[in-house]
């Protein structure tokens, strides 16, 4: 199963979560963004994906990245 980066968004008056260019359902609802956040941010620990955290109009807030960095940096 391909596991895509965890987005966490606002629509429809909720903050929710989605696996962005796999999921079509998202999940995670809450009324808060911190508490979906807070999902999103458990699930991609877990799968040590990136996590994207959108504010209110859609723009990226925050990102974070668990597991996908490079080992070492040259420079």
């Amino acid at each position: 199963m391909p596991r895509g980066d965890i987005e966490t968004f606002h629509d429809v008056g909720l903050w929710m979560n989605r696996r962005q260019a796999v999921d079509d359902k998202p999940w995670g609802l809450s009324a808060t963004k911190e508490e979906a956040a807070g999902i999103g941010r458990s699930v991609a620990k877990a799968e040590k994906v990136e996590h994207i955290i959108r504010n209110i109009d859609g723009t990226i807030g925050e990102r974070n990245s668990y597991g996908n960095d490079p080992s070492s940096v040259s420079g």
